[in-house]
């Protein structure tokens, strides 16, 4: 008995660990994409292996990583994962609806293949358009999305957009926000990374001193500035609604005189977008009672602000929103004309803010492809939102231009499927379903009948037997084709062979080679090839289960 509870004690422990985290528990993620086994980098955080979250792909080691920046792991853009196959290919990640991330998905090129050709490629979220990634020789590119999930899983995918440019990442990184946190965007929308500098310093700085791993870079480049370091015993940053981390605000930058600006380096794109500036004021010294600093933020030349006083051992945050801007847009910090101490500038982040984000392919038609998924493993390599973005959906699909788009063409003739079909009636706006030149067997299913857009069903050259449903061969606007099958009054034709790899690059799912297949095999005018292979089959099976048997008498008498 007392076994028995240390068992299920045990049992228990482990339940509890391979449960996933409760939807209120923070997200902290990181995938290091191209490697086969976890690894810690520098004892700050784990990497994990991009195996369970990926399905298709090449691993490769880059040539050299002397060029990462410091800010990125070294051990992380070492190995990337490369993809030389499909219109778009993607990380599936489990989180909580409706929770807050900051996503940042790393690129190092590191001359993997040889060739010398860093390549252009685009990057998406959950059906949405993110970024163009310009992949480098020399330095490691990141790219930043902030938003809010719409469902429990979210998806991030690289896709190709010029011949001979294979897309490829090196690290993918989760990491959950407060809701509280960049609040003055519309949570249907996406903030995305430009800049995030920690102004006064001249290092980088990221987890652990900020607890949400935003990547502060150092700034430099200004003219007559100097940096400064914050004397406060504490810094009381609570109020801050974007949670800056103590680091960046313990150092600060500064003008030499009261005439002259500190201008934000925005990185802004050159056609003007919708942005989300926010920047952060710490003072640095208990000013005397004749001493004054007060800052005016300008857009333009044209005063953005009211003159704003940073507080000593706290900070202020000023927000610029619902506007647009781009790269010729000039944000500067002035001395307001009360202030007779130049202006100060601790940390500042620049993001553009996205179109309305997409609820993504309509539910009831990814419910159905999961389930074709699931049981036609040729299909599995496929992810990410099915239909968007509209130029990128899965190969095998045609989708309609709906908000939420509906799935109208199953194109699946000559994939290689085997095995009865499975049910995917939820997808009602399908229209055309072909699934010609497979090895699919067993009855036809009645719930095609019960599609009630479909207009064409090619089932033709399967292995399908019994008859055609009523509900099939009764519908006067169905062009049905069953040609080639096992059906009642047809003579059943041998199986197709194996077909070769397709242009979407989908690998035949052939049988094993030590099962032979049911009837002669195609072109060879031969059938003793599989009768032998299934007495083979047969003879090692009797003599397991005689091993077996003798086994277990012996065990018996003993």
């Amino acid at each position: 008995m007392a076994i028995h509870n240390v068992f299920l004690l045990l049992l228990s422990l482990l339940l509890t660990t391979l449960t996933p985290s409760l939807s209120s528990s923070p997200t902290f993620i990181s995938i290091d994409c191209g490697s086969n086994s976890s690894l810690t980098d520098g004892d700050i955080f784990p990497w994990d292996s991009d195996d369970s979250y990926v399905q298709n792909g090449d691993s490769h080691v880059v040539e050299y990583t002397s060029t990462v920046p410091l800010y990125m792991s070294e051990t992380a853009m070492s190995t990337l994962r490369a993809f030389p196959t499909l219109r778009k290919n993607c990380y599936t990640v489990n989180v909580s609806k409706g929770q807050k991330l900051l996503v940042r998905a790393s690129f190092f090129y590191g001359n993997y293949d040889g060739k010398d050709s860093p390549p252009t490629f685009d990057l998406h979220f959950d059906g949405n358009f993110w970024a163009t990634v310009n992949s480098s020789s020399l330095r490691g590119v990141y790219h930043e999305a902030i938003y809010v999930t719409k469902k429990n899983t979210t998806s991030v995918c690289v896709a190709q957009i010029f011949k001979d440019q294979i897309p490829f990442i090196s690290g993918l990184e989760i990491r959950s926000l407060e809701m509280s946190m960049y609040s003055h965007v519309d949570s249907g929308r996406a903030l995305f990374l430009s800049n995030r500098a920690n102004a006064g310093a001249n290092f980088s700085t990221r987890y652990p001193d900020d607890a949400y791993d935003r990547i502060w870079r150092a700034e430099g480049g200004f003219v007559l500035v100097e940096n400064l370091v914050n004397e406060a015993p504490s810094i009381d940053a609570s109020k801050a609604e974007d949670q800056p981390p103590l680091s960046v605000l313990r150092t600060a930058t500064t003008t030499t005189g009261t005439l002259w600006g500190i201008v934000l380096n925005t990185d802004l794109p050159s056609t003007s977008q919708p942005i989300y500036i926010t920047a952060y004021f710490s003072e640095v010294t208990r000013l005397r009672s004749n001493e004054t600093r007060s800052i005016q933020v300008e857009i333009n030349q044209v005063p953005y602000s009211q003159p704003l006083v940073p507080p000593f051992g706290a900070v202020s945050e000023l927000r610029i929103t619902n506007r647009t801007a781009n790269s010729n847009t000039s944000v500067t910090v002035f001395a307001d004309r009360s202030s007779n101490l130049p202006p100060l500038l601790n940390a500042y982040e620049v993001y553009t803010v996205s179109g309305v984000l997409t609820d993504g392919t309509d539910s009831d038609d990814v419910e159905g492809l999961a389930v074709l998924q699931k049981n036609l493993d040729v299909l599995q390599k496929w992810s990410g939102d099915p239909c968007l973005p509209s130029s990128f959906s899965w190969e095998w699909l045609e989708c309609n231009s709906d908000a939420s788009p509906r799935v109208t063409t199953l194109n699946l003739g000559g994939f290689g499927l085997s095995g009865p079909l499975p049910d995917f009636s939820s997808m009602t706006d399908l229209e055309t379903i072909d699934l010609h030149n497979n090895s699919l067997s067993g009855p036809i299913p009645s719930f095609l009948g019960s599609l009630p857009k479909l207009k064409l069903l090619n089932l033709a050259d399967n292995r399908f037997s019994g008859t055609v449903p009523k509900s099939l061969s009764q519908n006067k606007n169905l062009k049905l084709i069953v040609t080639g099958n096992c059906l009642s009054g047809m003579s059943c034709p041998p199986p197709p062979p194996p077909p070769s790899t397709p242009s979407h690059e989908t690998p035949s799912t052939g049988m094993p080679p030590y099962v032979a297949a049911e009837g002669p095999v195609a072109g060879s005018g031969v059938q003793s090839g599989g009768t032998q292979s299934r007495k083979m089959t047969l003879t090692s099976t009797t003599t397991l289960t005689l091993s077996l048997l003798l086994l277990f008498l012996q065990l018996k008498n003993f």
